[in-house]
């Protein structure tokens, strides 16, 4: 019973709190439900950008994959302050410029209509397909760990999911279709504070138990215990060999934090360049930190369970939840997961609305739509896609190598060719609309083949991402040889908002590529 009323006073608290901060939000137009009427200021965006990425496939799945891999799995999380720092200072300035509200607007600026709903389409899919039933179900697992679903209903561990799936969807489809971007933001916001006071204390807690109240001793124990699982640089046979930081994953880090639409529409929806380039940069702060979150405590498990669950890894970080924290928290704590899973599902419904409506209905269906009907129509869409990844769910049951694995894998078909055509936009003014087409369908084509296809190449799936990178590339430029760039578009001003810079940009930028290359020093050993 205490479980439960600390899960729903905390869960409730957080919907009262968006319902009342929505009272006054235009969610009739265009800008106020896709965008929260461009008035997200940073630390709204940063919390929302946070959470949209940290989910249950971080909390549940990187931590099953860091209990099997160890700390080499941390290059996914501080590398991306990098990227952030990219985005803050060359990406966001040149969207708001634009007046964006989707990223797949610039391609048609930059190409054409065609590579505009090419993009818009391809994104839609792999939303529907990859990400969105990847975080329900590793939601699922953990609010059946910590709760168990299945045993108070009276049903299977499967049936038990399944009923954990439909109830996390449905109330994640509610903040998306009801309450637009804003919602999504503020709800995010409350829940990333959840998320990083409940994701501390597990770590923390678990350490004290291990050093008999001192949380160093714990930490040396467990080091003692495991010195290898502290070695950041990966061997070539290993999950993520040290390698892929100078081949695919900088260009997927580039994409995941600066061009995609899931994530960067936050900082389209911000007040002024001045809140987008904070918001940005304190992301890139939150990155750095929220490896004692979702790689520390994987390596814990290894402490306190050795290799008992390597079979079962996605399972583990719900076990040493319920060793260490007490029993009044275990609701609050399996209301920050439900949080994180929300964040991120109802995060991505609301992109996929606003890329269906602007991008593809707006586009080819109906151009002179009235802003009253263009958010009707996002609110049917989201309501679609949620029901689609409810069903989708189970079918990313067992991946071999967890589920967060699983989801990278899933994501090279399809970031790896738009971070191409996008990059090429920005800084290769030769590449015609047809050399961006054709190197769209050769990458799509390209890693599945290499991947699911030819699987006897042994080349590590991140470096496939640069490969395929250069190959894209080298197409474009190719392909614009026989059929040249005719567009000689220039970015200009829209008047959207105010374009002046955030006084600390370049300090904190300087400052977190420098505790990024801290970190690896610190980490580098060869045991």
């Amino acid at each position: 019973m205490i479980i439960l009323t600390s899960f729903v006073l905390f869960t409730g608290g957080v919907a009262f709190f968006t319902w009342y901060s929505l009272r006054k939000t235009n969610l009739a137009s265009t800008d106020g439900y896709f965008l929260g009427g461009r008035s997200l200021s940073g630390m709204v965006i940063a919390g929302s950008m946070l959470l949209t990425n940290i989910s249950s496939e971080h909390l549940i799945g990187m931590n099953g994959n860091s209990y099997v891999n160890g700390f080499i799995v941390i290059a996914w999380e501080v590398t991306s302050s990098i990227a952030l720092v990219i985005a803050a200072i060359f990406f966001v300035p040149k969207y708001l410029k634009m007046g964006l509200t989707t990223i797949p607007q610039f391609l048609e600026n930059r190409f054409d209509g065609v590579t505009r709903t090419m993009v818009a389409a391809i994104l839609i899919f792999s939303f529907v397909v990859t990400l969105l039933p990847i975080v329900l179900y590793s939601g699922a697992i953990g609010i059946e760990s910590l709760f168990g679903v299945s045993e108070i209903l009276g049903v299977d561990k499967t049936e038990g999911l399944w009923v954990t799936v439909v109830i996390i969807g449905t109330i994640g489809s509610i903040y998306a279709i009801f309450g637009g971007l804003k919602a999504v933001a503020l709800s995010d916001t409350i829940n990333g504070f959840g998320l990083l006071l409940g994701g501390l204390l597990i770590p923390i807690l678990a350490l004290m138990a291990i050093g008999d109240n001192n949380v160093v001793d714990g930490l040396v124990k467990v080091y003692n215990y495991a010195p290898e699982k502290f070695n950041v640089v990966g061997a070539r046979d290993s999950v993520l060999p040290i390698e892929v930081l100078f081949t695919g994953l900088i260009i997927n880090q580039l994409y995941f934090w600066g061009m995609n639409q899931t994530i960067i529409q936050r900082a389209l929806g911000a007040k002024n360049l001045k809140e987008a380039q904070k918001g940005l940069l304190i992301t890139g702060l939150f990155k750095i930190l929220i490896p004692l979150v979702i790689v520390l405590p994987g390596v814990i498990c290894y402490y306190y369970f050795q290799d008992t669950y390597f079979d079962q890894q996605d399972t583990v970080y719900p076990q040493l939840v319920k060793k260490v924290l007490p029993v009044w928290l275990i609701g609050f704590f399996a209301a920050v997961i439900m949080g994180a899973v929300l964040s991120t599902f109802n995060s991505v419904l609301n992109s996929v609305a606003t890329l269906f409506s602007v991008d593809i209905y707006k586009k080819h269906i109906a151009k002179n739509v009235s802003d009253i009907k263009l958010v009707r129509i996002g609110k049917v869409t989201s309501a679609i896609l949620a029901i689609t990844a409810i069903f989708a769910a189970p079918m990313v049951a067992n991946a071999s190598d967890g589920l967060y694995q699983l989801l990278q894998e899933l994501n090279g078909i399809f970031f790896i060719p738009i971070a191409s055509i996008l990059l090429a936009g920005f800084f290769m003014k030769k590449i015609s609309a047809m050399g961006a087409k054709v190197a769209l369908i050769f990458g799509l084509c390209f890693y599945v083949f290499m991947t699911w296809g030819y699987t006897s190449h042994g080349i590590h799936f991140v470096h496939l991402w640069g490969i395929e990178f250069l190959l894209n590339v080298a197409i474009m430029y190719s392909v614009s040889y026989f059929y040249p760039n005719q567009n000689m578009y220039e970015i200009t001003d829209v008047g959207a908002v105010n374009l002046k810079s955030w006084k600390y940009t370049i300090p904190m930028s300087i400052g977190l590529c420098a505790i990024t290359i801290i970190i690896y020093a610190l980490l580098w050993n060869n045991n």
